[in-house]
C-alpha cells in the first residue's frame, strides 16, 4: 500500500493540537551500561495516568538519527503532543515511548557496541524499571534516518522481538551510502586510519539479514516514509525496501511519500501515521497481575 497525502494531513493535525485533555510526562533518564562502560541516556514518555496505574503498557522504542541524541524526538519531533493527542483520540493505545541515545548508528561499529547495548542492556533495563509488556506483541520500534537504518537492522535480525516497526527516511543505503551521507564520516564506520570502511558497511546493513528474514515465516509489519526531495535519495531507498518486502508481507507494509527533504518537517509530518500504524499491532495495557 502506498500513500502520499495521508501522512501530510496527519502531520498538520499535530501542529493544530491545543492543550490536550490527557498529558503524558517526559523525563530524561540514564543507567550504567555494562556493554558501553558508561551511562546510557534515554528520554521516556509516560502516558497520562501511568503513575497511579496498576497496568503494564506497550512500549515503543524510537531511535534518533546520525549525530543525534535521546532528546531529539521531544525537542524537534513534537513527540509528547502527538502521543497525547493520538492516545486521547483512541488512535493508539496508551504506551510508554523510549527514546534512547547512541553514539553509533545502532550497530556494533568501530566506535562502540550500540546494537549489543540496545538488546542486552537497554531493553532489560526498561522492562525491569518501568511497567511495560515483556512480550513481542507489546513491543515496537521506529526511527528516522540512521534510526531507520537501525530499525530495519533490528527487525530483520530479531523479528521475534517486535510487533511492528516504522522507518522514516531510512538511511539504509545499498550498496553504499551516497557521498553526502554522514555515514561516510561517522566514527561507527571509520577504520583505524579514519577512512570509511565499505566492508563493514555491507556487513552491518540490513541487506546482510534480508535473505534470512524473507526465508522465515515471522513478519514484522513495517511503515516506511520519505520526502520526495530528499538530497540523500531516501525516497529511492524506501521504495527499494518496499519492493524487497512486498511479496513477503503485502498486507503489512505501508509506504508514504511526503513533500520535503531530509528534515524534521518531513519526520514531524509522518510521525502520527507511523505511531498509528504501529499502534494497530500492539497489545493494549493490561493489569500487572496478568
Amino acid at each position: 500500500m502506498e500513500l502520499t497525502l495521508r501522512g501530510m494531513l496527519l502531520g498538520m493535525m499535530a501542529l493544530l493540537i491545543a492543550t490536550p485533555a490527557l498529558a503524558g510526562q517526559v523525563s530524561h533518564q540514564r543507567f550504567a551500561s555494562e556493554t558501553l562502560g558508561r551511562d546510557y541516556p534515554y528520554t521516556i514518555y509516560l502516558p497520562d495516568g501511568y503513575a497511579v496505574s496498576n497496568q503494564r503498557y506497550p512500549v515503543i522504542y524510537l531511535l534518533h538519527g546520525s549525530f543525534g541524541s535521546d532528546r531529539d524526538w521531544t525537542a524537534s519531533g513534537n513527540l509528547r503532543a502527538v502521543a497525547d493527542y493520538l492516545i486521547q483520540q483512541g488512535r493508539i493505545p496508551p504506551a510508554v515511548i523510549v527514546m534512547p541515545g547512541s553514539l553509533s548508528w545502532w550497530v556494533d561499529g568501530h566506535n562502540e557496541a550500540a546494537r549489543t547495548a540496545f538488546f542486552e542492556d537497554l531493553m532489560p533495563h526498561i522492562e525491569a524499571t518501568w511497567h511495560v509488556h515483556e512480550h513481542r506483541q507489546g513491543r515496537a520500534i521506529g526511527g528516522l534516518s540512521a534510526g531507520g537504518y537501525g530499525t530495519l537492522n533490528f527487525i530483520m535480525e530479531r523479528p521475534d522481538l517486535f510487533a511492528a516497526a516504522a522507518a522514516l527516511s531510512p538511511a539504509s543505503y545499498s550498496p553504499m551510502p551516497p557521498g553526502n551521507s554522514s555515514a561516510r564520516r561517522h566514527p561507527a564506520f571509520l577504520d583505524d586510519e579514519g577512512r570509511f570502511d565499505p566492508v563493514l558497511w555491507s556487513q552491518l546493513n540490513y541487506t546482510a539479514h534480508l535473505d534470512d528474514y524473507l526465508a522465515q515465516p515471522q513478519v514484522v509489519p513495517l511503515y516506511l516514509s520519505a520526502g520526495n526531495r530528499d538530497p540523500l535519495d531516501a525516497e529511492q531507498h524506501a521504495r527499494r525496501i518496499y519492493r524487497e518486502l512486498v511479496d513477503h508481507q503485502p498486507e503489512q507494509l505501508l509506504l508514504e511519500i511526503l513533500r520535503g527533504g531530509h528534515t524534521w518537517r518531513v519526520w514531524r509530518t509522518s510521525l502520527p501515521s507511523a505511531l498509528m500504524f504501529i499502534g494497530d499491532y500492539l497489545d493494549p495495557p493490561r493489569a500487572l497481575e496478568e
